[in-house]
């Protein structure tokens, strides 16, 4: 099989062994000879592996790696049942100071961690109860959800492990955490405050005391 189908998927966000297929003539070429050529195709560079069965042309990656949205929709078409949350969102309001690569995101299918060309996803696992507080939004034919700020502070505090720490009169939780919080409007407050409801979490409630306390005082 020549390499002239390639350049019809270089439009494409993603594509898989069916759609090459599509682009041959009818018993034109096997299933395990498709195989071989994407095999040749990643091994010399011009096909990235996004996950078993799913790949992307790097022509494509190379045109849109730096599209504000790439990198969330790529974690949609990993896992499409979930939503870009955590250390990703908040590094990109300015929330989280510290510097993180992972794409994270939360689901309610199993945690799971995925590794290719393009980085490190992550993905945690919420109660479907808490699957909530997300847009969804569309990156070339791709849907593709994102927390709101407040939903976002929710599941990065939510699902982190804290001792009892959070207890201590002098306890400062924004500034061990190095959390930027001092500017989040009263609206994200609410949001936030509303999650906690519903989550109905012991830890979330001394949490959002501490907060209260320390940066968020009336």
């Amino acid at each position: 099989m020549k390499l002239q189908p390639l350049t019809s998927l270089d439009s494409l966000p993603y594509f898989t062994i069916e759609a090459v297929k599509q682009l041959l003539e009818p018993g034109k070429s096997s299933e395990s000879s498709i195989r071989t050529a994407l095999y040749r195709w990643m091994k010399s560079g011009q096909v990235i592996q996004l996950k078993r069965g799913v790949y992307m042309t790097r022509r494509f990656f190379e045109q849109h790696r730096a599209d504000v949205d790439f990198a969330s929709a790529v974690s949609a078409i990993l896992i499409p049942q979930s939503y870009v949350s955590l250390d990703y969102i908040l590094q990109r309001l300015g929330i989280l100071t510290e510097v993180t690569y992972p794409v994270t995101s939360v689901t309610i299918k199993q945690t799971r961690l995925i590794e290719n060309q393009m980085g490190t996803f992550t993905y945690r696992n919420i109660k479907v109860d808490l699957y909530s507080g997300f847009s969804i939004s569309n990156y070339l034919g791709i849907p593709f959800a994102q927390a709101s700020l407040a939903k976002a502070l929710f599941d990065y505090l939510y699902l982190m492990p804290f001792t009892g720490r959070v207890r201590l009169a002098r306890y400062d939780l924004a500034e061990d955490l190095r959390l930027n919080l001092y500017d989040v409007s009263k609206e994200n407050r609410v949001e936030f405050e509303a999650y906690i409801g519903a989550s109905q979490s012991r830890k979330m409630e001394l949490i959002l005391n501490n907060l209260r306390k320390t940066i968020w005082r009336p």
